[in-house]
């Protein structure tokens, strides 16, 4: 069933239940794969000692970019809040093409300039996973869809770096190399998104489950941010430190590898990361399992717990040489995205769910990505500003250690909050109360 008519749902799902979960998590894992490849090659470019009004040209190209993308995920929180799903398909496809003749413009001005483009490119991109989360969220599969969703850029990051890496190899001009390696993933990209616009709507079984989820308004937005601030602020708090991490690791991949003695290969990205994912899938994805949206939720918190608890062990572990590089890089990442994954897939979807208040998913993302990203520019021009040489790790192991601890105490202020919450809900039960656990 296509998607371009009013979305109504439906009295019981046109495709059995693992069909549609299968269909889904294809066609949103490929979607957002493809999506990578015009966004992260450039970053494996060696800009040698190529440097931007006195800066160093990577930091300022990874910064311009992901200013762009932050921009973006600004004006999404309005714009894919209150978009119709009918043009949702279109959207994706008409955002990535910009994005791709921003990546031609990187290969065409000359440097330093170009930066500008590496902004524009990131401006358009910043909303596609809003667009790609919109066909998965409020259903009974959404954690298992989005899950497999949030491994798509894990995995990407990966394989589009390998990509870059090889086409480098091959002789494609380093500027030019990012236009390119987009260019590969254009058709693979329709395919995908047609299979989104294939995706059936909600059907009444999962808004039983999960609660219907609608358009906000502004007003809207605000009231929902204001009934439950006290939980929010400490989840936006530590989504925007897992957030400065995982995009450090995440770009600066190469110096980190670099700095634990590791010369990099094509392949050294992908296999890395391939652990990562295959992990956090696995733990984030069987949130699907709990009908409990009120156990979920608190199961979820905990995953976020246990991340933070790796990431702190790893990081002191390969301090004091008990881990090698791969296996440090492999538990950094998943101390990391398992958190981050679980606000993805869980945290806030379940949120709504268990409140039965007005809301979706995608404002809720998007008002965590917008000051996720804001926070890594200010983080990307600091450390280019006070420590732009040396050993990277002098720049990211204090910050590993000093996001994982806070982010524990965010999460202990959370748990606490919704607790207190669900207590008080026992006593008075008003009607769209939180769900409580069943005993």
């Amino acid at each position: 069933m296509d998607t371009h008519g009013p979305a109504k749902p439906s009295q019981s799902p046109p495709l059995v239940s693992w069909s549609l979960m299968l269909w889904g998590s294809v066609a949103a894992f490929g979607t957002y794969f493809c999506m990578y490849a015009f966004r992260k090659p450039f970053t494996v470019i060696d800009y040698h000692d190529l440097t931007a009004w006195g800066w160093g040209y990577k930091t300022v190209a990874v910064a311009a970019q992901v200013f762009g993308y932050t921009l973006s995920k600004f004006v999404g929180i309005k714009i894919l809040s209150e978009l119709p799903a009918n043009r949702r398909a279109a959207s994706i496809i008409g955002l990535v093409v910009l994005a791709e003749i921003a990546l031609i413009g990187f290969g065409w001005v000359p440097a330093p300039y170009n930066l500008f483009c590496l902004f524009l490119n990131g401006l358009p991109l910043g909303m596609v996973f809003g667009l790609v989360l919109g066909f998965l969220e409020g259903r009974r599969q959404t954690e298992a869809m989005a899950a497999i969703l949030c491994t798509s850029f894990i995995l990407s990051d990966g394989v589009t770096k390998s990509v870059g890496k090889s086409l480098l190899s091959m002789g494609v001009p380093g500027f030019w190399m990012p236009a390119l390696a987009g260019g590969l993933f254009l058709l693979p990209l329709l395919m995908f998104v047609w299979m989104l616009r294939k995706i059936p709507p909600v059907c009444q079984a999962d808004i039983a489950a999960r609660s219907e989820r609608t358009p906000l308004t502004t007003q809207q937005r605000r009231a929902f941010f204001k009934r439950y601030a006290w939980g929010l602020t400490p989840l936006l708090v530590m989504y925007l430190l897992v957030t400065i991490l995982r995009s450090v690791r995440s770009d600066f991949a190469p110096q980190i590898w670099e700095s634990l003695g590791v010369n990099t290969t094509p392949e050294l990205f992908s296999y890395s990361e391939l652990w990562v994912g295959l992990g956090v899938t696995l733990a984030n994805g069987a949130a699907m399992l709990i009908s409990d949206n009120y156990r979920s939720f608190k199961l979820a918190l905990a995953t976020c717990s246990v991340g933070f608890g790796i990431l702190l062990l790893s990081t002191y572990g390969q301090q004091v040489g008990l881990l090698s590089p791969f296996v440090f890089m492999v538990l950094l990442g998943i101390g990391l995205y398992l958190p981050y994954v679980a606000t993805h897939t869980t945290i806030f979807e379940r949120l709504i769910a268990m409140t039965r208040d007005r809301g979706n998913l995608v404002h809720l993302m998007y008002l965590a990505d917008s000051i996720g990203y804001l926070g890594y520019v200010g983080v990307m021009l600091a450390k280019n500003a006070f420590s732009p040489r040396g050993d990277f790790l002098t720049f990211f192991r204090p910050t590993c250690y000093a996001a994982g601890l806070i982010s524990l105490l965010c999460m202990l202020g959370c748990q606490v909050y919704f607790s207190m919450r669900a207590s008080r809900q026992r006593l008075t039960a008003p009607p769209l109360a939180l769900e409580l656990p069943t005993s």
